[in-house]
């Protein structure tokens, strides 16, 4: 084994040890692979900031985007804050060391209400997406209580106005408080978005 190729090895087998989780996104062979593991990424970068929701009650949108990208971010994980696609995206995040370079976009909005998530979703399908991107990314900040109950209205919404060429009733996440939904996309294809719901909820 030449000395490349054992520190490969090591640093691989430190991955394994540290955060699997990243050895997975890396290596992802298909669309499945990839979304399954940047799932698990972002579950804890969403937990970290559900557990200091306390020091994140005076940010906004722009505040929570920035804390939750520097949550994200990791070697082979490039999260850009306000990069430009058709208009300044909130999160972009590349993945340019894995078995294909791969791009996710994501919009955030601080829960206002099903039409202003809606709104957001606009932005994101209508405005950012190329159509080249892998699934999309709208992150709900619920400063409310009950978020359970909030994002089951935004989904009673979207299932009955069925928004931004909506393909049938929403679907559940793996995630908790999330879900998932498909529009018909201008590229000529059906686009899958994550609505991500973080509950920021505290009793003051």
């Amino acid at each position: 084994m030449s000395i490349d190729q054992s520190s490969l090895y090591d640093y691989v087998e430190i991955l394994k040890r540290t955060v699997p989780e990243t050895l997975d996104l890396l290596t992802a062979q298909n669309d499945e692979q990839f979304e399954t593991a940047f799932d698990a990424l972002l579950q804890k970068a969403v937990e970290r900031l559900e557990e200091n929701k306390a020091d994140f009650q005076s940010l906004d949108e722009n505040g929570l985007s920035s804390a939750l990208a520097m949550s994200l971010e990791m070697p082979g994980l490039q999260v850009l804050r306000e990069a430009h696609s058709n208009g300044h995206v909130d999160i972009t995040i590349i993945v340019s060391h894995c078995v294909r370079t791969r791009k996710k976009l994501g919009e955030a909005k601080i829960y206002d209400g099903p039409e202003y998530h809606i709104k957001g979703l606009g932005q994101l399908l209508g405005r950012y997406t190329t159509g080249r991107e892998s699934r999309g990314l709208l992150i709900a900040y619920v400063k409310k209580k009950n978020i359970a109950g909030l994002i089951k209205k935004i989904r009673q919404e979207m299932d009955v106005t069925l928004p931004l060429s909506q393909q049938g009733n929403t679907i559940n996440h793996t995630l908790k408080w999330s879900f998932l939904s498909t529009h018909a996309h201008s590229c000529g294809e059906n686009l899958e978005v994550s609505h991500i719901g973080c509950n920021l909820y505290t009793e003051d």
